[in-house]
């Protein structure tokens, strides 16, 4: 499939572009919903998209411009060519980090609710599910573009790749000819992402008068990291340090950090609401 969707003189359309806007909006649509569900003025989740999409954009390419990805550019390359990190005429911002977006759409987010003094939380847990929903979306954009596949696999869904978009040593075609299949990574982390949505609207949905403001944006560090830490292991792409994929060291901090934040503030919110000592408990 040809990655790009229409071209225009010099510039380009691409179906990553599209993928990723599409899924921005359908995240919109969902946090609108969110937000109208709680009472809160859903007008300003489209308010605050513009922002969140463009820091999200800026992180996700810093993610990919700091790291070392095998078998492609990174900041080996970017150190020595600087204006390729936004030369987005030269391939459409080819690369970007989920993990850099994410922390650049909550860095938006964050400055777009103390601008218009919003509580920041609670508009973090109606942005989640959506957020990640986005994702399960953007994902098939790397299908698109013969990018994020694992390594060979004998199973029925492997995927074949061209020899122009293989990387060492899969572009030996003596070793490994075109006929090769390998792990659609792309698909199984967007069928993960479907997955968190659905939880983190069963959790919004059945448990929502149990939580606190900001534990479904804190549940999607928990939910949304276990998928990709065990994904991560198949990528033979992945930025690595002391051989060990850095996404999956960023999944382990994020999981333990957003576990022990839920645990905390629960145990500090039901020490709060026991009755103190000497206190007569209300009666039912």
């Amino acid at each position: 499939m040809d990655p790009i969707l229409v071209r225009i003189g010099p510039f380009a359309i691409r179906w990553y572009g599209v993928l990723i806007v599409a899924g921005a909006l359908i995240a919109g649509y969902i946090a609108a919903l969110e937000a109208r569900r709680k009472g809160d003025d859903a007008e300003r989740v489209w308010d605050g998209l513009a922002v969140v999409l463009i820091t999200g954009l800026i992180g996700a390419r810093l993610y990919h411009v700091i790291s070392s990805p095998t078998g492609s550019i990174g900041w080996e390359y970017y150190r020595r060519h600087p204006l390729a990190i936004i030369a987005f005429w030269q391939g459409g911002f080819a690369g970007l980090g989920i993990y850099g977006a994410v922390a650049g759409g909550a860095l938006g987010l964050l400055a777009f609710t103390y601008w218009n003094k919003l509580p920041f939380l609670r508009w973090a847990d109606s942005a989640a599910p959506g957020l990640v929903l986005a994702q399960a979306i953007g994902r098939w954009g790397n299908y698109i573009n013969q990018e994020l596949y694992g390594y060979p696999t004998t199973l029925p869904w492997g995927i074949t790749i061209d020899a122009a978009h293989r990387i060492p040593p899969y572009d030996n075609l003596a070793l490994y000819p075109l006929d090769t299949r390998f792990h659609p990574a792309f698909l199984y982390e967007s069928l993960w992402n479907l997955v968190c949505f659905a939880a983190l609207m069963i959790l919004v949905r059945r448990y929502g008068d149990r939580l606190l403001e900001g534990d479904v944006f804190t549940a999607y560090f928990i939910v949304y990291p276990v998928g990709r830490f065990f994904i991560e292991a198949l990528r033979p792409d992945a930025w690595k340090v002391a051989s060990i994929p850095v996404a999956q060291i960023i999944a382990v901090v994020c999981i333990a950090g957003a576990g022990t934040t839920l645990w905390y503030r629960h145990r500090v919110a039901t020490k709060a609401s026991e009755p103190s000592e000497g206190e007569a408990e209300p009666r039912p």
